[in-house]
């Protein structure tokens, strides 16, 4: 199966829960009105799940938040299993410190879908050097900053005007003014604040 490139908002009503995919750095308030109803479906009710669909419906906001196919995920759970500490945070992790995420947690962009493209399509450097690989994984000291091109530098000054009362990570310092930014160390799973149980996914893939 390929990418969805259906309404975004139908994955956050079929979770239950706002994936903020849609205008991400804001709460959207016509869709927390609507999602406590599956889409396609005129009542609220909602099936109890088992222990597997659980299991099943948090690693699928996972992969959905951070716009991953199934095996593209999995590898990036293989790692964090071969890695010490406990495999559901260090995934967090791994997954946070994408090129695409990180350009979206700097408000370079307004949904992770649109952080992807402007990293697949040359626009954001690392280190002054050209990355177009949305997976590539940031490390501390890494310098995040657009290809200075006018109108691409606007572009994101604009993002950052739009969201000026919003604050990035801590995990990452961001200079508006110059439209740049610096990884300060790893994100935690604090960091992220996400609407997922990560544990459930573990024991998805432990099976």
């Amino acid at each position: 199966m390929g990418r969805y490139t259906g309404p975004v908002n139908r994955l956050s009503r079929r979770e239950g829960v706002n994936l903020f995919l849609k205008g991400g750095h804001r709460s959207n308030e016509r869709l927390e009105k609507r999602i406590s109803k599956l889409p396609g479906q005129a009542t609220g009710r909602r099936s109890k799940l088992s222990d597997y669909g659980i299991q099943l419906r948090e690693k699928q906001k996972l992969k959905r938040i951070y716009g991953l196919l199934e095996r593209q995920f999995r590898v990036f759970f293989s790692r964090a299993a071969k890695k010490k500490g406990v495999t559901g945070e260090t995934l967090i992790q791994l997954l946070e410190r994408r090129l695409d995420n990180v350009v979206f947690r700097l408000f370079f962009a307004s949904s992770r879908r649109e952080a992807r493209q402007m990293v697949g399509h040359g626009h954001i450097l690392v280190n002054g050097r050209n990355v177009n690989i949305p997976s590539y994984l940031v490390k501390p000291g890494d310098k995040i900053e657009p290809k200075r091109k006018e109108s691409n530098v606007s572009r994101i000054k604009a993002r950052l005007e739009m969201y000026k009362d919003l604050s990035a990570p801590a995990w990452l310092a961001l200079d508006s003014e110059r439209a740049e930014a610096t990884v300060l160390r790893f994100p935690t799973k604090e960091d992220a604040g996400l609407p997922v149980e990560e544990s459930f996914v573990v024991e998805l893939y432990s099976k």
